[in-house]
């Protein structure tokens, strides 16, 4: 298998210079911090002396020393050990914010941080040009602002697992943690439009995103479908409610997902099965008619997609212009060969260790894998005289002891 080539941006990555605290456990706060890592800034991620971030440990499968789980969301990053119950640690970091910080951003449980001026408010009284960003649960608002949350129980709460899975199914959670790493999104674009009017104003702002929001974004369509018509929407397997056909069929050996979005697709997809009379049928000519006469549809056109192998299929939807594609595992994924020519999966350049990069590039140049994550407490005997992070330290042990406070042990 093929991974990125190490190379230079032939200019600074666009947060060079940006100082960013992450105080953050989990996924939601940590790929947060990813992308602004990715994008150049410093990031200095804080976790406990014991256990660090929790991530740590989910596994197997473990990867280097921790989980692989964790390794995706902490590449790039320096780790610092601090007892945030301990005065002393505490007044340390604060100072450190304080001094050298651009960025703060944190995801503990709500109101975790607000004793003892740690708050976004009590920050920003004292340095005022601080973006500190909050990714909460539930919101910074309303009766459930002070209760805890986590990626499934808000893919429930917000109504996504009510819209996934098979009609006649349980409930299904996606795969993937879209809420956790929504939102670690969303506040990455919240934080970089707070940066992109501070250069313009010189003031920071407090920033406030959470999982719930995230999960009302991810089911904007939905609502707005309900709003306008009063329907509940029900699950639908790999269909969606607005077009017909866009879903996935059973070939001979193996599914095939269908997207024919429009009229001209469709008579082109009833073309390539050999069904032409299908598609001039008034019930069927257009997508109205085929989103109000699915039931009757879908199983004719699976019966038709069932005759094919899925190669020959696939092969005849991409002559005639038809939307398809297999449903492939996360193995044929990785080696596919559009994979490896967006060069996306990269290699990290001290170990053997790859990862998916950032989705962007600049000027045809994705950002590169700068570093591992770190072990724990790693920087914690450097940060303190330093701002800046051309000098790498030696690795540490994952119990170091030192930390940002004045008094550590």
């Amino acid at each position: 298998m093929t991974g990125s080539k190490p190379f230079a941006l032939p200019v600074d990555l666009p947060l060079d210079g940006v100082v960013v605290v992450e105080i953050c456990h989990s996924m939601s706060g940590p790929f947060a911090g990813s992308i602004l890592a990715q994008l150049g800034a410093r990031l200095i991620k804080v976790e406990n002396r014991e256990h660090g971030d929790h991530a740590r440990g989910w596994g197997p499968p473990f990867w280097h020393g921790s989980a692989a789980a964790f390794q995706a969301m902490n590449r790039d990053k320096e780790s610092v050990t601090v007892n945030l119950r301990d005065p002393n640690e505490r007044a340390g970091l604060r100072q450190f914010i304080l001094e050298h910080a651009d960025v703060v951003v944190q995801n503990l449980r709500p109101g975790s941080l607000a004793e003892g001026d740690f708050s976004g408010s009590d920050f920003r009284v004292e340095k005022p040009a601080l973006i500190y960003c909050n990714l909460g649960a539930f919101g910074a608002r309303g009766p459930l602002s002070s209760a805890p949350g986590y990626d499934p129980l808000m893919q429930a709460f917000g109504g996504i697992m009510s819209v996934t899975g098979e009609a006649e199914g349980g409930p299904v959670r996606v795969g993937p943690a879209i809420i956790d790493l929504g939102t670690g999104m969303w506040s990455a674009l919240g934080i970089i439009a707070a940066l992109f009017r501070r250069k313009q104003t010189g003031t920071g702002c407090i920033v406030d995103t959470s999982l719930f929001e995230t999960a009302l974004s991810w089911m904007s369509v939905q609502i707005a479908g309900y709003l306008a018509s009063g329907d509940i929407r029900k699950p639908m397997g790999s269909a969606i409610p607005e077009i017909v056909p866009h879903q996935a069929f059973r070939a001979k050996d193996g599914y095939i997902m269908i997207a024919a979005g429009n009229d001209k697709l469709f008579a082109s997809f009833c073309k390539a099965l050999g069904a032409e009379d299908l598609a001039t049928e008034a019930a069927y000519a257009m997508n109205e008619g085929r989103v109000r006469n699915r039931d009757i549809l879908i199983p004719l056109l699976e019966k038709l997609v069932n005759s094919w192998g899925r190669e020959d299929l696939s092969e005849a939807l991409n002559n005639a212009g038809v939307p398809n594609s297999p449903i492939q595992s996360i193995d044929e994924v990785v080696a596919h060969p559009q994979t490896v020519a967006l060069d996306i999966i990269q290699e990290c350049p001290d170990i053997d260790l790859r990862l998916v990069g950032l989705p962007i590039s600049f000027d045809g140049i994705r950002p590169s894998f700068r570093k591992r994550a770190p072990a724990l407490g790693e920087h914690s005997h450097c940060i303190a005289n330093s701002a800046k992070p051309e000098v790498e330290a030696e690795p540490q042990t994952a119990r170091d002891t030192k930390t940002l406070g004045p008094n550590a042990q």
